[in-house]
């Protein structure tokens, strides 16, 4: 049976796994962007794949053959990979910190804040 959690533990598990989109452009964008960057480097793939062999289309020559081989391994097929979210722990302390900085809001009150998150994500790290 599962153990109960406590709501400080489940606060401390939420600063430490959940995470947040933290790469500067809008996170609605996000769900198609990321989609379209994950294309777009397969498509281009595969169409520098069938131009390179559709120049080997024809009778059979061995000296074309290795030409095709050549060219397709000469260059290192595209990629994209997407950065990581940040966890939220981070992302709520960047914020405070800001917060802080501008002078904007309860300084006080953030900086205590700031200093309970911090012992938080401390916590969830050991």
């Amino acid at each position: 049976m599962l153990r109960r959690r406590s709501p400080q533990e489940k606060k401390r598990l939420s600063y430490a796994k959940d995470r947040r989109n933290a790469y500067g452009e809008n996170d609605k964008s996000s769900r198609k962007n990321i989609r379209r960057n994950k294309r777009a480097p397969h498509r281009a793939n595969r169409h520098r794949v069938r131009q390179v062999l559709e120049a080997a289309v024809g009778a059979v020559d061995e000296g074309a053959e290795e030409e095709v081989e050549r060219r397709l391994l000469a260059k290192r097929p595209k990629s994209w990979e997407k950065s990581p979210d940040a966890p939220l722990g981070e992302i709520v302390q960047y914020t405070l910190r800001r917060r802080m900085t501008l002078g904007t809001g309860d300084s006080g009150r953030d900086a205590a804040r700031l200093e309970h998150v911090r012992r938080r994500t401390r916590q969830s790290a050991d």
